[in-house]
């Protein structure tokens, strides 16, 4: 389950993954970001993911190709260690900011 809410204050579009992070939410998640604009920053809440596998990998891929080459920030917030392990071994500390 995905949710996603977009703070006009600080145009940052949250969102946040509930349970497993797979490909049985690849649409909620795409639709999630696709469905604002001008977004100057993502915040993707982990808080409840306890598993992810490779379509999520590939989501966060495709939020990143989205950004595109402008200056915005993607954070993957509220990560448990397993996940953080896991998105670590993929490499994905060094394209997005992972935060505990």
């Amino acid at each position: 389950m995905v949710d996603s809410f977009f703070d006009t204050h600080t145009e940052c579009l949250i969102i946040q993954v509930k349970a497993r992070f797979d490909y049985h939410c690849q649409k909620a998640f795409k639709e999630a970001f696709l469905s604002v604009k001008n977004v100057m920053s993502y915040e993707v809440n982990l808080a409840n993911v306890l598993h992810l596998d490779s379509s999520a990998l590939g989501m966060l891929l495709l939020l990143r190709d989205h950004a595109g080459e402008r200056s915005t920030q993607i954070r993957l917030v509220h990560v448990n260690r397993a996940v953080i392990n896991t998105l670590k071994m993929a490499n994905f500390h060094r394209l997005f900011e992972i935060t505990e």
